[in-house]
């Protein structure tokens, strides 16, 4: 697909990613994480990954933004293929929260992360063709001071997108991560995401540990953000029921395909397949799948 919202170049701010999977799967060193999972959600929507912990839900978040390589099946994100554009889904995807990958660091202030990821985007967030970009003449002083201004700019639009108020917290931007509430926390992980004004935004876990008021003002946020044009990918245990698009993924049938399949392998009986020590534990298998993406 040639079009604007499929270039590289395209990566920071625009258009949201449209997401497309068919028969889509990730297979890990314990067997599928997921598979068959279709997927047909247009720019600027709220896609749920709804199923228990185990599922592979993870795994496919992870797939979906270019951190984890698929198995079997296609996908486009933003035009990009997967898993051939892998590296040009990553710049267009941001993560959010998701555990063992992308995590706040509990001794640092909300002011420290938020000029770490903005010094991160200055520094690796471009496009190879916009680093081949001859760069204008300025004075070192004047070149800096530009550069400290269109930081602000991107923090300053990240929070109020998060709808995190700084100015509320404990002790301000001062406030360490480890003080946070969880609300608060996931609207910090958001304006992180933000700051590189990526096409697509993805969250783990994002009612887990909330009260039914708090799970409902996350939902909002989430929904306020696919609205301003990024498309949002959340994995959740329930989704909302006015969510745009849901993919059930469900851990009994995850566990029956894996052992079917275990079962039709070289060297592997049913009754190797049957045994306690051959059964698949998906949240062994998930956590394998996301050492080998944490390189990524």
């Amino acid at each position: 697909m040639d079009s604007a919202e499929g270039r590289p170049g395209a990566a920071l701010g625009g258009q949201g990613a449209a997401v497309i999977a068919k028969d889509f799967g990730v297979r890990g060193p314990r067997g599928w994480a997921f598979r068959q999972v279709r997927i047909d959600a247009p720019p600027g929507t709220v896609v749920a990954i709804e199923g228990p912990s185990g599922s592979g839900r993870t795994c496919l978040l992870l797939a979906l933004t270019g951190r984890m390589r698929p198995s079997e099946g296609r996908a486009e994100v933003g035009g990009l293929a997967l898993p051939r554009a892998m590296a040009a889904v990553r710049r267009i995807a941001a993560l959010g929260h998701v555990p063992g990958v992308s995590e706040l660091d509990p001794a640092l202030t909300v002011e420290e992360h938020l000029r770490e990821r903005a010094l991160l985007r200055r520094r690796f967030g471009q496009s190879p063709r916009a680093l081949l970009r001859p760069r204008a003449l300025l004075h070192p002083r004047a070149e800096r001071a530009e550069r400290a201004a269109e930081s602000r700019d991107r923090i300053a639009g990240a929070l109020a997108a998060a709808g995190l108020d700084t100015a509320a917290l404990p002790k301000g931007v001062r406030t360490r991560a480890d003080d946070l509430e969880r609300l608060e926390a996931l609207r910090l992980h958001v304006a992180l995401a933000l700051i590189g004004r990526p096409r697509l935004l993805a969250m783990d876990d994002v009612d887990l540990k909330l009260s039914d008021s708090d799970r409902a003002e996350v939902w909002r946020l989430l929904r306020s953000v696919a609205e301003r044009g990024t498309t949002v990918l959340a994995v959740c245990s329930q989704a909302p029921g006015d969510t745009e698009t849901v993919v059930l993924l469900k851990e009994a049938v995850h566990k029956e395909a894996v052992l079917l399949d275990k079962g039709h392998e070289e060297g592997h009986t049913e009754a190797d397949a049957n045994k306690p020590d051959a059964e698949h534990d998906s949240r062994k298998e998930t956590a394998d799948a996301l050492a080998e993406t944490r390189g990524a």
